[in-house]
């Protein structure tokens, strides 16, 4: 067989180091964190006001329960009902 021959029919080397591999991090559990969503604003719910820190903290357990980022408004709602909200 030919030189180029061979050439042309060995198996294709990969475009990327095996050490330089593209990974999907929403699917890779390797990182540091322990399974817990890295919340931004955590500080944020203690702002004197008990019935907006309890809000607060209703809609982020909503959020990390339902596995969300946003919610709609119908979700607010849902949460605000579950807290004991009426509609005058």
């Amino acid at each position: 067989m030919s030189a180029l021959l061979q050439a042309a029919t060995a198996a294709p080397r990969p475009v990327f180091p095996a050490a330089a591999l593209p990974r999907d991090r929403r699917r890779d559990d390797g990182g540091a964190h322990s399974g817990t969503e890295r919340r931004q604003f955590g500080s944020s719910h203690n702002t004197g006001r008990p019935e907006v820190d309890e809000l607060a903290a209703a809609v982020d357990r909503y959020k990390l329960e339902n596995r969300r980022r946003f919610i709609t408004y119908a979700e607010l709602y849902d949460v605000m009902i579950s807290l004991g909200y009426e509609r005058p």
